[in-house]
């Protein structure tokens, strides 16, 4: 298949990137920043800003699919800078517009958990996410980057995969995201806090996400026009992460409790059932297994 992965600087990008191109698919990449990783990424990757519309007609049209990771993924820091959430909407929206107008036939979309807010729920089914449980200008821009897809699926025939991806970990990232946070300030005995003694999340291993979108590929005609969970389908407390990281790296800092920030999901554990069945996804790495392989990862390459 010919592939376009926008955000493919990214850690899933990358990741994925990496993924497709073994398995033998021509692969497009596009960010607006280099590739900081994987040299055979970056060989493929075009640099331009999808806030300019104008930036995709150097892209090729004979594309199979659409891969749209690209987005400003911090909840907390688009908390503090709103704009970035609008970036998000405006970049998916000219992304639809070159497919719609290059007829590609499938577009697959990074959407995420925090669309289903605070509900409460033991566990999370796709059919949960409302409006009310928006948190945060980051979840408003997955909660209408999916209203977004749905309509060019109704109005102009583009079908689509739609993904709420789940704190994913495990290399390639150098951002403030909690598990590279985390190791980074314990490697070097810093203090840290954790902000909220009770947050429990559903943290899922790269190559499990990327087994995920492959599956959605593989099996997209029957699979298309919905929605699905990918995760690991299980929670670890903030807590138990600190503490596991502590422990790997046997760092001498310290951890402190802070409150829970303004905009952030306390508890998710998503049910990925409807995942297993229509994209024959299996989460396979635990997370204290997956914990362990990313600490070696950050050790031997950050």
């Amino acid at each position: 298949m010919h592939i376009l992965v926008t955000g493919s600087s990214g850690t899933i990008g990358t990741r994925l990137c990496e993924a497709l191109l073994a398995a033998g698919h021509a692969v497009i990449g596009l960010d607006r920043r280099k590739n900081a990783w994987q040299p055979s990424v970056q060989a493929i990757t075009v640099l331009a800003d999808l806030l300019d519309k104008a930036t995709l007609q150097n892209v090729p049209k004979d594309i199979d699919a659409v891969i749209h990771l690209a987005a400003n993924a911090r909840v907390y820091e688009l908390v503090e800078d709103p704009p970035r959430a609008l970036e998000n909407f405006t970049t998916l929206f000219h992304t639809l517009e070159w497919c719609r107008e290059n007829r590609i036939p499938r577009f697959l979309f990074a959407s995420s958990r925090e669309c289903y807010g605070n509900a409460s729920h033991e566990r999370y089914t796709e059919d949960l996410v409302r409006v009310e449980h928006c948190e945060s200008p980051y979840t408003a821009s997955k909660l209408g980057g999916e209203a977004l897809v749905q309509s060019y699926t109704r109005c102009y025939g583009l079908p689509h995969i739609m993904f709420r991806f789940s704190n994913v970990y495990g290399m390639y990232d150098d951002s403030d995201r909690v598990v590279p946070l985390f190791i980074r300030r314990m490697r070097k005995n810093e203090p840290i806090t954790v902000f909220g003694k009770e947050k429990c999340l559903d943290f899922t291993y790269i190559d499990d996400t990327v087994q995920g979108i492959i599956g959605a590929l593989t099996h997209f005609n029957s699979a298309k026009n919905e929605t699905y969970n990918i995760a690991y389908g299980e929670g670890t407390t903030l807590i138990d992460l600190a503490e596991q990281i502590q422990g790997l790296l046997k760092s001498s800092s310290t951890i402190s409790i802070g409150t829970p920030r303004t905009g952030e999901v306390i508890r998710y554990i998503a049910d990925t059932t409807k995942a297993q069945h229509a994209l024959q996804f299996a989460a396979t790495t635990p997370f204290t297994e997956g914990i362990k392989k990313t600490v070696a990862w950050y050790l031997q390459h950050a």
